[in-house]
């Protein structure tokens, strides 16, 4: 009993994702979620539009993963479940589709010619053979598959031809499967990524979308040098990226990106974003007290300088392009050649303006103060810019499994609409002072296709008797 019970339940489940109720129901889900997907703008984009919603229905969406459905749980599940349903299906009805593909009727059967008309009949005065020769010879021209039979002096004939069109279906249904794989292997092995590189800096390391953490690449990129050029009303008119691709300390690939042109590197392409000025490594410094005024002193941010008339050391710690709205800044870090605590401060390129903007107490703090180290006042004259590049990186390990569901698909259809298994069988029946040849034929689709067929085949076979 419990044999029996088990093997109900599995027919059952075997049934229910065997069924093409199914399978409308759940391609409907996916056509709604699709809509969802496009009114609902999704990762990066979805900032704006979830800052307008109120704060329980932004929760309420962020919980159901509505602004990153393509990668979330429910939907991967919706494409597993759609992917099952069409297997089972094509599993299920598989074998009756084989055995109609390798079968092949005997010549002499009967039921074709039931009710024939009188416009698929021929009578001819050839003799049987003669009648029969033809025949054969014009099937062999026309057909892949044809069978021969001799009875009671009859000669009877069966030939057929586009069988393949049966598994059309499957094509499709193969091709639908290679589409979800593809999507499931982008949505599982996948990311999307973005990276800002210094003109004359190399990485290999990219920020996720996502979850804003850091990727290591198996290669390294480097921004060779950045161009940009603008329209007269200063807007950019258009920006590229040179970039060289390295692998294992060497360069075996340069190339340019511009916006709409991406290039791709070991399944990994780049995209034109954005770009951007940032502070170089070069710092242009005036020092004065201690002893001569020094105008101008060029500063590699990091490396220590020591001060003019030699009571310690200095470095730039930090450098920024806009601190607070301020302008240029650069972190000046001493080290007295006495024992004592470093001292750090912000030196501004406009001190007076941005001490200005200071709130009293802070604009009274060593901290900005240029001259806290006496006897020395240190200016900033200005800073080194360097462009960046601001890249989108975006790897899709399913992008060729979708283009091959694209191609099968195209074959799937080409099949299903526009070929059909034509089943013809012709016998040559003798009589006095000649023979008769009939003819009649099935077809699995496209009736139309085969009436016309069947047409040119006895014009044909006419001719031939003349």
């Amino acid at each position: 009993m419990k044999s029996s019970t088990s093997t109900q339940h599995s027919s059952g489940i075997w049934k229910f994702f065997a069924s093409v109720k199914l399978a409308i129901f759940l391609l409907i889900i996916l056509a709604i979620v699709s809509i969802l997907g496009t009114v609902i703008p999704q990762q990066q984009g979805a900032v704006e539009f979830a800052s307008g919603l109120n704060p329980a229905t932004r929760q309420f969406f962020t919980s159901l993963d509505l602004f990153d459905m393509y990668h979330s749980i429910w939907f991967r599940i919706l494409l597993g479940l759609i992917a099952l349903n069409l297997i089972v299906c094509s599993l299920d009805r598989f074998p009756a589709t084989w055995k109609r593909f390798r079968s092949m009727p005997e010549p002499d059967r009967q039921k074709p010619f039931e009710g024939l008309s009188d416009d698929q009949t021929l009578i001819t005065s050839q003799t049987l053979n003669e009648a029969a020769g033809h025949v054969a010879r014009l099937l062999k021209t026309r057909y892949r598959h044809i069978r021969e039979k001799e009875k009671d002096g009859n000669r009877f004939f069966y030939a057929d031809k586009g069988a393949f069109s049966h598994f059309g279906v499957y094509m499709v249904h193969l091709s639908v499967l290679a589409i979800l794989t593809g999507g499931l292997a982008g949505s599982f092995f996948g990311f999307e990524a973005y990276v800002n590189i210094l003109e004359g800096d190399q990485t290999n390391t990219v920020l996720t979308r996502k979850t804003m953490k850091p990727l290591e690449l198996d290669f390294d990129v480097r921004c060779d040098r950045f161009a940009v050029d603008f329209y007269e009303n200063g807007t950019p008119k258009e920006y590229r990226s040179d970039l060289s691709f390295i692998v294992k300390g060497k360069p075996v690939e340069k190339t340019a990106v511009l916006v709409n042109h991406p290039v791709e590197f070991r399944g990994v392409t780049f995209y034109q974003a954005s770009y951007g000025t940032a502070p170089g490594r070069v710092v242009d410094l005036r020092i004065s007290g201690g002893g001569p005024s020094v105008e101008s002193i060029k500063v590699e941010a990091g490396k220590p300088v020591e001060l003019p008339a030699g009571e310690g050391v200095f470095r730039v710690a930090d450098t920024r392009a806009n601190i607070m709205n301020m302008g240029p800044a650069v972190l000046i870090s001493i080290q007295p050649k006495k024992q004592g605590e470093t001292i750090d401060f912000w030196v501004f390129k406009d001190q007076q303006a941005a001490l200005a903007k200071l709130p009293g107490p802070m604009r009274h703090s060593s901290k900005f103060n240029p001259a806290v180290f006496q006897p020395y006042t240190f200016y900033l004259n200005g800073l080194e810019t360097r462009y960046y590049t601001g890249l989108q990186v975006n790897r899709d390990p399913g992008v060729p499994i979708v283009w091959l569901g694209c191609f099968l698909m195209i074959a799937g259809l080409f099949f299903t609409f526009f070929t059909s298994h034509r089943r013809i069988w012709i016998r040559v029946l003798k009589r006095e002072g000649g023979a008769i040849v009939q003819l009649s034929g099935t077809a699995n689709k496209n009736p139309v296709g085969l009436e016309r067929e069947q047409e040119h085949l006895l014009k044909e076979i006419r001719r031939a008797g003349k």
